[in-house]
């Protein structure tokens, strides 16, 4: 797997364990220090991301749409900072 880590503005840092198979999401492992609540649904927004092209954009897209729909609540980093360590983790595979 392939691994990238981002510290957010602020002082939180996301980590990413990353597969992908044709530039699109096979597994993803999303760990670190932001505050997710509830916290059983990080599972949750892994699967959400699974399956996306390695797409900045669409890749935050998902993550905010997965948010509302869950009323979630996330603190520490934005679905922006998350998609753009995924897809640093991506160009990690090239």
């Amino acid at each position: 797997m392939n691994k990238a880590q981002l510290k957010v503005e602020g002082g939180k840092l996301i980590k990413i364990q990353l597969e992908t198979v044709d530039d699109k999401i096979k597994k993803v492992k999303i760990t670190g220090d932001f505050f997710l609540h509830p916290e059983e649904l990080i599972d949750d927004m892994e699967r959400t991301v699974t399956g996306a092209s390695l797409d900045e954009k669409a890749i935050a897209d998902r993550i905010k749409k997965f948010i509302l729909r869950n009323k979630a609540v996330l603190l520490g980093a934005s679905p922006e900072d998350f998609a753009k360590c995924i897809v640093m983790a991506g160009v990690d595979n090239g």
